[in-house]
């Protein structure tokens, strides 16, 4: 299925203004802290609140499961959705408005839920609202910022998402017994960054509306030939496995630090925290330098390919520790190699995109990478808990699995052509 071209956006070549690289920074920061503290901490605490322990670890992948599975379409229609727009506000304004206020009525549900079907549903809706926002967020990195610039831009976006994951923790930690606020509260600062954002941006309009849709290039959306963009396949590829290692951990690292480490219900959360803080504070000290050395010389592949194989190693590390203390070292490696890695990745993603008109939708089946592991990690992740251990507590199984995975997505971006 081929979707006709059209060819209305030339690559943006001027140098992209300060104040919007202040105010995406902004925005992306606090929204992940209303996003990813529920995401990373939120839910677990929540299940813990309405389901017996024995049942704690599949209910927390039923929610990050069907979650997950609900961004993968999200931010892919959202983001053709957006490409398409004829607002007199522009193309991507209106979405990142809209999909914030929906996903801060969805965690309200989520906090008033006392089963894990309501859970479930409510953070379905939390991830439509949340891609229907992000599709066209990320989408206005390809509409403004020309490719000498995208290194640092795309370093200063995963500094600011990461910082904004923990901050989520810290909320999430400080408000664990008082649910409404900690999954309401930030989202509402949320609203308030993206309205800020969607003001500022140089949006761009669509000089004429673009033709029907037929029903094969509505499917189309979620397609890009592998053969025909090859490049493109395998930073899909690389992020895919990249991610499914991540939350391979993160979606049972509170568990972890409970059954492996020994910590009790109401400790493990602030040593989460703290090791989010460890991580964060090594990211940023890599993720800046990454972003512009790979400005710079204009080379990314090697980069990415280092920090994919060195966040593997940090994966099979864990499998071995024993203490806080450890636990927080292969946090700070883990930091590392994810701040050179943010630094890059995006930038290399955006300089292999398909077609500049369509850089939404391209973005938003790359986003499918990013999404769909988060779907089938709690699987795969609760599969591998279970073999050989009656108490589903076989976290060196995973964490193995998970450096593995990281291994074959540092060698996929080695054969890229178009970047260097």
């Amino acid at each position: 299925m081929v979707v006709r071209e059209h060819h209305w956006f030339a690559e943006p070549t001027t140098p992209v203004s300060r104040r919007y690289v202040i105010w995406l920074i902004v925005a992306q920061f606090v929204f992940y802290v209303a996003l990813l503290g529920p995401a990373i901490v939120g839910i677990g605490v929540k299940v813990q609140q309405i389901v017996p322990d024995e049942q704690k670890t599949s209910a927390l992948g039923t929610v990050a499961g069907f979650g997950a599975l609900f961004a993968v379409v999200g931010n892919v229609l959202f983001g053709r959705l957006s490409d398409r727009t004829t607002s007199r506000l522009g193309r991507r304004r209106p979405w990142i408005v809209a999909g914030t206020v929906v996903m801060t009525i969805a965690l309200l549900i989520m906090a008033l839920g006392q089963s894990v079907a309501v859970v479930t549903v409510g953070w379905c809706l939390a991830q439509l609202g949340a891609n229907a926002t992000l599709a066209p967020f990320i989408a206005t990195i390809a509409d403004q910022v020309p490719r000498f610039q995208r290194g640092s831009v795309s370093a200063l976006l995963g500094i600011a998402q990461n910082v904004g994951i923990l901050g989520g923790t810290y909320v999430t930690q400080r408000f664990q017994h008082q649910v409404v606020v900690m999954f309401v509260a930030p989202a509402l600062l949320a609203i308030g960054a993206m309205v800020l954002f969607a003001v500022i941006l140089p949006d761009q309009r669509l000089p004429e509306r673009p033709p029907p849709m037929l029903v094969r290039e509505w499917l189309a959306t979620f397609w890009v030939n592998p053969v025909v963009h090859r490049d493109f396949a395998l930073a899909w590829a690389s992020r895919f496995l990249i991610t499914l290692a991540t939350y391979m951990f993160t979606t049972f690292r509170l568990f972890f630090l409970q059954d492996r480490i020994g910590l009790d219900p109401d400790a493990a959360p602030a040593a989460v925290t703290v090791g989010v803080l460890v991580y964060t504070i090594a990211l940023i000290a890599c993720g800046w330098v990454a972003g512009r050395l790979s400005d710079r010389t204009g080379r990314r592949k090697m980069l990415v390919a280092g920090s994919t194989l060195l966040f593997g190693v940090g994966t099979v590390a864990l499998a071995h520790v024993s203490t806080v203390g450890q636990f927080y070292c292969v946090e700070a490696v883990m930091g590392v190699a994810s701040g050179i890695y943010v630094g890059v990745d995006l930038a290399l993603v955006v300089d292999v995109l398909p077609n500049p008109d369509d850089s939404g939708k391209d973005l938003g089946v790359f986003n499918i990478a990013n999404a769909l592991p988060q779907t089938v990690a709690p699987v795969i992740g609760a599969a591998l808990l279970a073999v050989g251990s009656v108490s589903n507590q076989n976290y060196t199984l995973l964490l193995y699995s998970a450096g593995v995975a990281s291994l074959v997505g540092a060698l996929v971006v080695l054969p890229i052509k178009k970047v260097r």
